[in-house]
């Protein structure tokens, strides 16, 4: 039977002058509450809140952390508190904004940008399951990716790593904007220090030196999961995790039947991305951008992303093809 995970704080606690409303959603790492500051303006309030150190119970606002984890925990709760105040440094729009962060009821809270629209998942699922020849349009994928790379570029420019890039993780809002989200800071100390029955890494995008402890991240870490995004985006599905790559790789086989559908240069983009050997990918952002734009289709550029993910998902629902 597995460990119960601790228990939100109740609509209607007051953290740091923020009133929670409802929990939004939950993780390994944390809990995120809709909430409303003090002119009732809506915030996403994130709280440091590890399931695999801390329990809760409903009704309490300090989470119980056992003598013998307190260390670790106290750890992860440095590296979260670092993480809100590096991005809060950070204005970019394709990468979540944080507008404050704090100590309380011996935890952190991250307060963000309460943001409306739907994950690149939820986007790569419903074109999925429509089950045509192309899961997202090439133009599509071009330029949703021009803009997270731009935001990207910025984190690691600020000494960051994202380190938990996939399609959950990339927002796209109703005001059409690409955002990428949680970031991993307090995960990467955790993974580092702990014993955890749960991986600390999401198979399909992590890449190869994630699941070595002397693996070497930087960068290419992030260029690695981009490059798994990318392949999601064309396939619909994540690729093979990185140890059954290592064991045998079908990624070529996999992205040779996606020849023609998509152009060489997509194709070959992601084989760069996803080279196991870290030397092998792209060292920058920069150097990414830089041949993803080589042939950047210009036929949607005056549209949004979701415009022409809507234009894109009604076409196929009608059989056209523009």
């Amino acid at each position: 039977m597995s460990k119960p995970k601790p228990a939100p704080l109740p609509s209607g606690t007051v953290v740091g002058g923020y009133q929670i409303v409802k929990k939004i959603a939950a993780g390994g790492f944390g809990i995120v509450y809709l909430a409303e500051d003090e002119t009732r303006h809506l915030v996403a309030l994130k709280e440091y809140l590890p399931a695999s150190l801390a329990d809760r119970s409903p009704g309490e606002l300090i989470p119980r952390v056992k003598p013998e984890k307190q260390p670790l925990y106290r750890l992860g709760l440095k590296s979260f508190f670092e993480e809100g105040r590096s991005l809060a440094q950070i204005s970019h729009a394709s990468v979540v904004s944080v507008l404050n962060f704090f100590r309380e009821n011996e935890t952190v809270y991250m307060v963000m940008n309460y943001l409306q629209g739907d994950t690149m998942q939820d986007f790569i699922v419903t074109a999925r399951d429509l089950k045509r020849e192309k899961v997202l349009r090439e133009s599509t994928i071009r330029s949703l990716f021009d803009e997270i790379l731009r935001g990207l570029r910025i984190v690691h420019q600020h000494k960051m790593l994202h380190l938990d890039i996939k399609p959950a993780n990339i927002f796209i809002t109703n005001d059409n904007r690409a955002v990428l989200l949680d970031f991993g800071a307090a995960r990467e100390v955790l993974s580092k220090e702990g014993q955890f029955i749960r991986p600390m890494y999401t198979p399909g995008f992590a890449a190869p030196e994630m699941y070595r402890r002397d693996g070497s991240l930087g960068p290419w870490t992030d260029i690695y999961a981009i490059g798994a995004c990318l392949y999601a985006c064309m396939q619909g599905y994540p690729p093979n995790d990185a140890p059954q790559r290592i064991d045998k790789d079908r990624l070529p086989l996999s992205l040779s039947r996606l020849r023609n559908v998509y152009s060489d240069n997509l194709i070959e983009v992601i084989e760069w991305c996803m080279a196991l050997d870290p030397l092998s990918r792209p060292q920058s952002v920069f150097a990414l951008q830089k041949e993803l734009s080589r042939e950047i289709e210009r036929r949607y550029t005056t549209l949004s992303f979701s415009e022409r993910l809507k234009l894109q998902i009604e076409n196929l629902k009608s059989g056209t093809h523009p």
